[in-house]
């Protein structure tokens, strides 16, 4: 039994999504003429009570997307130091928008209103970068899964009303953000001016992420697409199986989570095991005694599958892939490990 928790992103397609796409009725979406993906980006703009979205081929792509439709070169966007549209995304914001980025030191990858208030440069102070916008990130992934209380977004978003700045969601993880907060896409598309989505992780496509925003923004979005490299064809079969997971497993989330909060609690009792941050979703990240490539090289011994973070940090997460009979083989794993000092009850 392979066990590969290195990301939500390795999953594959289940047998009723596959059945989805073999099924899905496509055209060609550079014309606009894909039902299955008109259909999608229509449902999830309407789930966020925003008029427009566009399926794009990645969460990146959106992301990077949304930066140049807020930006002009040389201006500068204010996000978290764990950033992903900074640390993980090629320097695409330099490259795509000729922007640079303000980091902030927040909590797990949380800032807040404060903070950004603080961090922007005045407007008629030409010697510094023009602040346009501000992009936040929920669920963290840097962060360890760490959801925004929703009430800092709100104070956040009066901070970028009073200061004219643009203000982006990169909601990769969103999905899993909702079903942990019981909170609504509605209430995210009332505050946002764009958001972007990810249909590949948590959710279990093969592949996908939508941004939507309103028309006002959205209808330059297909341009900066097609100058990233993002317009598609017959993409409906993906577009189908972007439908079919938000029809079929976004409550199904809840599992994963409750997973990654049980894997935590036997790290915790694991006596080289020095630090469990907190686990709000489904992803855990911890720190241990000793070489961390030691302990990665016993668990593949083990047929257990992760990554480290470097600077001493290791992360698991949990999805749709990692079944129950996994799990129980899993939690055992680990207290093997430490059998003298650790009594786990399921």
């Amino acid at each position: 039994m392979k066990i590969d928790l290195r990301s939500d992103t390795i999953t594959k397609p289940t047998p009723g999504m596959l059945e989805a796409m073999m099924h899905a009725e496509v055209g060609d979406d550079v014309y606009k003429e894909d039902p299955t993906v008109n259909a999608l980006e229509d449902k999830i703009a309407e789930l966020f009570g925003k008029e427009k979205a566009l399926f794009f081929p990645s969460g990146s792509m959106a992301n990077q997307a949304a930066i140049k439709l807020h930006t002009q070169p040389g201006e500068q966007l204010i996000a978290d130091k764990y950033a992903h549209v900074f640390n993980y995304e090629g320097g695409g914001v330099s490259f795509n928008s000729g922007v640079s980025c303000k980091l902030l030191d927040g909590n797990r990858g949380m800032i807040t209103a404060d903070q950004v208030e603080a961090a922007i440069n005045p407007p008629d102070f030409y010697h510094s970068p023009l602040t346009s916008l501000v992009c936040i990130e929920n669920t963290t992934n840097k962060g360890g899964g760490a959801c925004y209380d929703f009430e800092e977004i709100l104070k956040i978003q009066q901070v970028c009303k009073q200061n004219g700045l643009g203000y982006h969601l990169d909601g990769a993880r969103l999905w899993n953000a909702l079903v942990a907060k019981q909170e609504t896409a509605q209430q995210y598309g009332d505050v946002f001016d764009t958001i972007s989505v990810c249909l590949s992780k948590g959710l279990g496509a093969p592949v996908g992420s939508v941004l939507i925003g309103n028309a006002e923004i959205m209808d330059k979005a297909i341009r900066v697409r097609k100058v990233l490299g993002g317009g598609m064809r017959q993409i409906g079969f993906m577009a189908a199986a972007g439908l079919y997971a938000l029809e079929n497993h976004i409550d199904r989330l809840q599992e994963d989570h409750k997973k990654a909060k049980e894997i935590g609690e036997v790290l915790k009792r694991l006596s080289f095991v020095k630090e469990v941050e907190p686990i709000d979703t489904n992803i855990i990240i911890f720190t241990i005694e000793g070489d961390e490539n030691e302990f990665i090289s016993k668990m593949e011994s083990k047929n257990v599958h992760f990554f480290g973070m470097g600077q001493g940090k290791l992360r698991f997460v949990t999805h749709l892939d990692y079944t129950d009979e996994m799990h129980e083989y899993f939690l055992g794993v680990l207290t093997s490990l430490n059998l003298d000092k650790v009594v786990y009850t399921p």
